[in-house]
């Protein structure tokens, strides 16, 4: 039962290059060309981030702008993975998980755990940033070929428990035994910190993809920006598209990362079993920031259709899709 990472693109973006005919327009020159007439020029840059690929798209009448915002963009990102990415040993939350205690964390850290927290009480706990210990039993024993043993499952459950968090501005303290992940939020966090640094250049058209999507303004060509949301047993094809689409979108889902080829154990745990929600194949949330949509996602997963939407109407503005198993 190998770990089978899979990278489809859970949303699409439509209207630019790779799918200009759905825009009605016939390829990048030509969505270039009307950018230019609207005295408009585009810049698209691209790289790696949180253990994926992320890409900066912004249009405005001043190059110079243009670089120097999706320069800070790129610097926004690289400092939310400071502070709180798993891929980095070095991170102020790698640190924390090791030594237990961290003084002085950095603000972007306190501000996703202070909302991670407030989001396991508001959820009862199906949202919880201390399901860390069941990523290692998980991925040990798939790596083996097995499911964990169930007194491992157990040992780890009981390690879990959004209270055994201790989160003050001018340091975080864990029990013994907790660790956290934050990988729930933090490219939706990346992503409202990226749309901040655009904005603070003055940009008013812009596409922010850091594994989850931000939009402000409009496309280039004039036309409203659009997302497709990906199929998520069909990657090449899509079950909806939002149009227009502006502020932020999240999309949580088993195939991402699973721990079987059924894709029934997969990379969302339900923080009171241990083991993987089964309901559900995936939930996009819309809301007025990244952070909020990545946050109700995962915890829609876990909570299921019925409760997930009530906790979605909580927040005015807030959409919410779900896509059943196949």
């Amino acid at each position: 039962m190998p770990v089978t990472a899979r990278t489809p693109r859970r949303r699409i973006l439509l209207g630019m290059a790779g799918l200009a005919a759905l825009a009605g327009l016939g390829g990048p020159a030509d969505f270039r060309t009307l950018a230019a007439e609207r005295g408009l020029t585009t810049r698209t840059r691209a790289g790696l981030a949180f253990g994926t690929t992320v890409a900066l798209t912004a249009a405005g009448p001043d190059p110079a702008a243009l670089d120097a915002a999706l320069s800070d963009g790129f610097a926004a990102m690289r400092a939310v993975e400071a502070a709180a990415s798993l891929f980095r040993a070095d991170s102020a939350l790698s640190r924390l998980n090791r030594a237990g205690r961290l003084d002085a964390p950095p603000a972007d850290l306190t501000a996703m755990l202070g909302f991670a927290l407030d989001l396991a009480q508001r959820t009862g706990g199906a949202f919880d940033p201390t399901v860390q210990p069941l990523w290692p039993a998980w991925a040990g024993a798939a790596a083996r070929g097995e499911q964990p043993d169930p007194q491992a499952l157990r040992d780890a459950v009981a390690r879990i428990g959004w209270r055994r968090v201790a989160l003050a501005p001018e340091r975080i303290v864990l029990e013994p035994g907790t660790a956290l992940t934050l990988n729930a939020l933090i490219q939706g966090y990346a992503a409202d910190r990226v749309m901040a640094a655009l904005r603070a250049r003055g940009i008013t058209d812009a596409f922010v993809d850091t594994g989850e999507f931000g939009a402000i303004g409009a496309h280039p060509d004039g036309t409203p920006w659009q997302l497709g949301i990906a199929d998520p047993r069909r990657p090449e094809a899509l079950t909806a598209t939002i149009t227009p689409f502006s502020g932020f979108a999240a999309t949580s889902g088993d195939y991402a990362m699973s721990f079987s080829p059924d894709r029934a154990d997969h990379h969302i745990f339900d923080p009171t079993t241990g083991r993987s929600p089964r309901g559900l194949a995936s939930v996009t949330v819309t809301a007025e920031t990244g952070l909020l949509a990545d946050g109700l996602s995962t915890a829609c997963i876990v909570l299921g259709p019925e409760a997930g939407g009530r906790l979605v109407a909580q927040w005015p503005g807030c959409s919410v899709r779900f896509v059943g198993k196949a």
